[in-house]
């Protein structure tokens, strides 16, 4: 896999780790015919977000040959190892004029290049750990409420809350009043606690489709990771959400990007509706997923009927409307980078294949899926799995 990164858009790719960061402490990436995908997990599966960056975006893009089953090379990194490529946002926005970043399986390293100004090239040479694929599982089309609004409103408004608040409540009525407040806990005494609360006024917002009164507790940090990233990039955030217990969904769309944030929201226990946990599937080659084994620590609950595969696709074609927040280049064959070709290799001979530790995940509602051909490699009893506490996230 080779993808070359110019302009403003190495900015954009540094600004999207940021925002991955805030999430989980590994970075999934998929180098697949749609483009690249960024994606990451917290340590209890309760937070999910996928960056997708269509081809387009890139002056060259070139996901790599198949291997004998017809399976992409998909691999995951230390977070905290890519997140120092791009640590410092203004100066690759006055220093890097290209990112090269290259993924080559043999040689056991995930290499970026960033090439400077004055000809200075900097190359870091990233261990990394062969995966499976990272497959949330939601519909945001059978949510009952959608708000659309630009990135700067909702930033002015969850701005007024400390810095270390865990959990804002969200909350709509049919009559189009949209409000933010801080989340207190049973055990909170409400005479001791400051409470604050923002109404928003429906004019504030594009699209406001509230077909019934809820209000949802999820994680302020990752909330606003995304705002950051929407606010620069100037795109309108849209938020798909029902009834508590059951997933808030956040996307921004751009013909170049496609960006989905999926938080757990905590249940209410007046409330009828119930969210169970959910077990590790393996996604056949069809697409397709098998019926659910039922669970008997979990009857009677009903998440399955409205989860389904997520599909992040960002189709190219000649009617694809050009990005009016990002460049749009089209990729051209790799004889541009030949010299940058030759010094990755170089940068590659003495490199010491390592891999970053393994963990075990925990989840709400997200599953690890394994293709047909990967599921017979790695067979293994279903595992439940239970959220924990967004309290113990740091």
């Amino acid at each position: 896999m080779r993808c070359l990164v110019t302009g403003g858009n190495v900015k954009v790719i540094g600004k999207a780790v940021h925002s991955l960061s805030r999430i989980g402490d590994e970075l999934y990436i998929e180098p697949t015919e749609d483009g690249l995908s960024l994606r990451a997990v917290n340590s209890s599966r309760s937070a999910y977000a996928c960056f997708l960056f269509a081809p387009l975006f890139f002056q060259l893009y070139e996901e790599g040959n198949p291997d004998p089953n017809g399976e992409i090379f998909r691999c995951k990194v230390l977070m905290k190892s890519f997140l120092g490529v791009f640590r410092s946002l203004p100066s690759l926005e006055k220093t890097v004029e290209k990112c090269l970043i290259s993924l080559n399986p043999q040689a056991s390293r995930l290499v970026v290049q960033l090439h400077c100004k004055y000809g200075v090239t900097k190359t870091h040479n990233l261990s990394f750990q062969e995966c499976e694929l990272l497959q949330a599982v939601f519909n945001k089309e059978l949510c009952t409420n959608t708000l659309r609004a630009p990135a700067r409103v909702l930033v002015d408004a969850v701005v007024h809350f400390p810095v270390m608040l865990a959990e804002v409540t969200l909350g709509v009525s049919p009559a189009g009043k949209v409000s933010f407040r801080n989340y207190l806990d049973e055990d909170t005494e409400p005479n001791r606690t400051m409470v604050t609360e923002l109404c928003l006024s429906e004019d504030e917002f594009q699209d406001v489709q509230v077909q019934q009164q809820s209000h949802v507790t999820f994680c302020l940090k990752e909330f606003r990771g995304l705002l950051s990233f929407a606010e620069s990039s100037n795109l309108l955030l849209n938020i798909h959400f029902d009834s508590p217990g059951r997933p808030a969904i956040f996307t921004l769309s751009d013909p170049l990007l496609e960006v989905h944030l999926v938080l757990a929201t905590l249940s209410d226990p007046n409330s009828s509706s119930q969210v169970r946990s959910t077990t590790l599937q393996a996604q056949p080659a069809n697409g397709a997923f098998p019926p659910a084994t039922p669970d008997d620590d979990f009857t009677g609950d009903d998440i399955d009927s409205f989860m389904i595969a997520m599909e992040t696709t960002c189709k190219e074609g000649p009617g694809l409307p050009s990005s009016p927040t990002f460049p749009q280049r089209r990729p051209h064959p790799g004889a541009a980078l030949e010299s940058e070709s030759s010094a990755m290799e170089s940068d590659l001979e003495g490199a010491v294949p390592g891999t970053p530790p393994q963990k075990k995940f925990r989840s709400l509602f997200f599953g690890s899926v394994l293709t047909q051909s990967q599921a017979g490699t790695h067979p293994g009893p279903s595992q439940d799995v239970l959220a924990e506490d967004s309290e113990g996230e740091s």
